[in-house]
């Protein structure tokens, strides 16, 4: 007998006592938790989400699709970015008067390391936790490539990709994909409480929430 078949037999003996008419655990259990606390109208949730972004220290900008390529190279030109990392998928009108890396398969850590900013989209913001998720889609490209840079911006289009809570999030999104949830710049703390960011990923993370796009 090997391990296996002595711990299933140990939990068949244990199930021994339980009737056969027993309340299944898929029923037994209450799925009618809230799905969003408190109701919202779009605009207060939307606030709600740039509230908590700014909260986790993330820099959140507002603007219109007309003027979102404007705003992006203003970003980029008061950090001095000369060099941005873009996704495949990521609209062609949105950046220009900057040198263009493209996201490929083959870049290595160091290059990566080498460029400036990056620029990406998102799969969907969730307004009471102010999370943004990646999910790999043409607009966002690879998670190394949102990880190893030290400036990311990230455009959320509103009100479409925004939502309140993190179950309305879930259902948008595809388990089977490569999901990175962001709230806020990396950061981490010693056992002094001692806060240092950009460990784990982008130093600086600056939002930019526009509608009509």
């Amino acid at each position: 007998m090997n391990s296996r078949e002595q711990i299933l037999g140990r939990v068949r003996r244990a199930l021994t006592d339980v009737p056969k008419d027993d309340t299944a655990y898929e029923q037994a259990v209450s799925r009618d938790y809230l799905r969003e606390h408190g109701e919202r109208t779009v605009e207060e949730t939307v606030d709600l989400l740039a509230e908590n972004l700014a909260d986790y220290r993330a820099i959140v900008h507002r603007t219109d699709a007309a003027a979102l390529p404007s705003v992006l190279a203003g970003l980029l030109a008061a950090r001095g970015a000369r060099t941005v990392l873009v996704p495949p998928g990521l609209p062609s009108h949105w950046l220009t008067g900057v040198e263009q890396v493209p996201d490929r398969a083959e870049s290595t850590p160091h290059e990566l390391d080498g460029v400036d900013s990056v620029v990406t989209g998102c799969a969907v913001a969730i307004a009471e936790t102010g999370t943004i998720v990646l999910d790999g889609a043409p607009d966002q490209g690879r998670r190394r490539i949102t990880l190893v840079p030290d400036h990311h911006i990230c455009v959320v289009r509103v009100p479409d990709q925004v939502v309140s809570s993190v179950p309305q999030a879930l259902e948008r999104l595809d388990p089977a994909r490569p999901l990175t949830w962001i709230s806020g710049p990396s950061a981490t703390s010693d056992i002094e409480l001692d806060r240092v960011e950009g460990v784990h990923g982008p130093r600086t993370l600056e939002v930019v929430l526009v509608s009509g796009e």
